[in-house]
């Protein structure tokens, strides 16, 4: 971690220089992005290994129904939940880039304080509903009578500690904000470590099946969020997370929901229509539900890429739009989508040849594999359109701008893939499904393009008249 001057305020309560944050408002843009980027993609890599080693162990040592227990219907509910939190976490981020970029000590600290608050009774809240709601949520998921109890057991296990997740995405999501993406990556690797240890132990040794592989996220995930409580608590001189002081502050819960809420309606739309996909999926049978939870394993090193570049344009141009650096926000945007349209150009060409091989490392049974090489021909040629909707969408909403972008990838992407699974191809084959993910990315990402150039230019304007 670099060494910085010491936090020091002048008489307007404005932040200078800073000891675990990067200011990144001035120079070289790319560089920038890409020292920015490599943390949170390693980061999130070991974040994805969490849940990829437990499917991979029970995949290969408890076989396809234990397989499909944890990375099926399970799957599809939690991502659910995380998802939406995540879409509301991000509006502490943009709020928190902004104040940094701004040098606004005293209001980084109200919206530290109030976004630890607001994830604490959120995790604990939603816990305690996913909890009894587990098996009603299994069953409308149509999901087989012979994997209900496991699937039930890992959600519910899951769900138990949500608040040690939510904590931890906060955490580390502040972190990043203020340009410290690399404490969230040594608190991943060293909670991986522990939870690759945990499933080995549990599954091989103890014989626990999935019990162990929940166990085993569920306790490496609490060290995570003990590990980013108290790097806020006392590693960060920007700011300084006080346990008495953490409560939600109405004015400023106000202004990270405006933001984030959208997003999280968003997020949660994606997995709503993802689970509606997953319960038409149930029914073509097990090997199919076994296929598709690995090919979610496959998919998420292209959506863990995704998501890193969207992180990085989002803080780098919150910090950007804080100091009204109006030229770098628009170099930084265009910087970012040329490297993200051009890393997954090379992803999706390397999945189409090697995907047989990396789906074996899932399961050995080849009819699984086969189906599993159907979904690869369908959704993975096209996934480097989806960076039209990832970067400008984090860009503008980086500038707080979230309902037009919003609307339109809940129409575009949501409500035209749900359109498209109950209305347009109802019972169809495995290939007419999941046409529904490159249908609804060029639809979406035609007009995101045009709606990004429209409004940043309205932005600039209505900043600099």
């Amino acid at each position: 971690m670099r060494t910085a001057e010491k936090t020091q305020k002048n008489g307007h309560g404005r932040l200078h220089g800073g000891a675990a944050g990067e200011n990144i408002t001035e120079g070289v843009i790319w560089k920038q992005l890409l020292i920015f980027f490599f943390p949170i993609l390693i980061g999130t890599f070991f974040q994805q290994l969490y849940n990829t080693v437990d499917a991979v162990v029970v995949g290969r040592f408890a076989g396809k129904e234990a397989l499909s227990s944890v990375g099926g219907s399970s799957s599809q509910i939690i991502n659910l939940v995380v998802g939406f939190f995540t879409g509301l976490s991000s509006g502490a981020t943009v709020i928190i880039s902004q104040y940094f970029g701004a040098k606004k000590r005293e209001e980084l600290q109200r919206a530290l304080h109030t976004a630890y608050a607001f994830a604490a009774w959120f995790g604990v809240l939603i816990g305690l509903a996913g909890v009894v709601l587990t098996p009603l949520l299994l069953t409308q998921m149509n999901t087989p009578a012979e994997l209900m109890h496991d699937s039930v057991m890992y959600v519910r296990i899951y769900f138990a500690g949500l608040v040690f997740v939510l904590i931890y995405n906060m955490g580390s999501a502040i972190l990043r904000a203020i340009g410290d993406s690399r404490r969230p990556l040594y608190y991943l690797i060293i909670c991986c470590i522990i939870n690759i240890v945990l499933d080995l132990a549990l599954v091989l040794g103890l014989r626990l099946g999935v019990l162990g592989v929940a166990a085993a996220t569920l306790f490496s995930q609490a060290v995570s969020a003990v590990l980013v409580t108290r790097a806020l608590m006392y590693h960060t001189e920007e700011m300084e997370l006080r346990l008495r002081e953490i409560r939600i502050q109405k004015d400023m819960l106000g202004k990270m929901l405006r933001i984030g809420l959208p997003t999280g309606i968003q997020s949660s739309m994606y997995s709503i229509s993802n689970v509606l996909l997953q319960a038409s999926l149930n029914n073509l049978g097990v090997d199919t539900m076994a296929a598709w939870a690995a090919f979610g394993k496959i998919d998420s090193i292209v959506w863990m890429i995704n998501g890193a570049f969207g992180i990085s344009v989002t803080t780098f141009v919150g910090q950007n739009f804080g100091a009204g650096k109006w030229d770098r926000v628009r170099k930084g945007t265009r910087d970012c989508l040329l490297m993200t349209v051009g890393t997954e150009m090379a992803l999706s060409a390397l999945i189409v040849f090697v995907g047989q091989y990396l789906f074996g490392v899932f399961t050995s049974d080849a009819g699984v594999v086969q189906i599993g090489m159907r979904m690869v021909r369908i959704i993975s040629p096209t996934y480097w359109l989806f960076a039209f909707i990832e970067i400008y969408s984090g860009s503008l909403r980086a500038q707080g701008s979230v309902l037009v972008t919003t609307i339109m990838t809940l129409v575009g992407v949501c409500l035209l893939r749900v359109i498209w699974v109950m209305f347009i191809v109802p019972n169809g084959t495995l290939e007419q499904l999941i046409a529904c993910y490159p249908v609804t990315w060029v639809v979406t990402a035609g007009a995101m393009i045009i709606y990004y150039f429209y409004k940043q230019k309205r932005i600039v304007r209505s900043y600099t008249a």
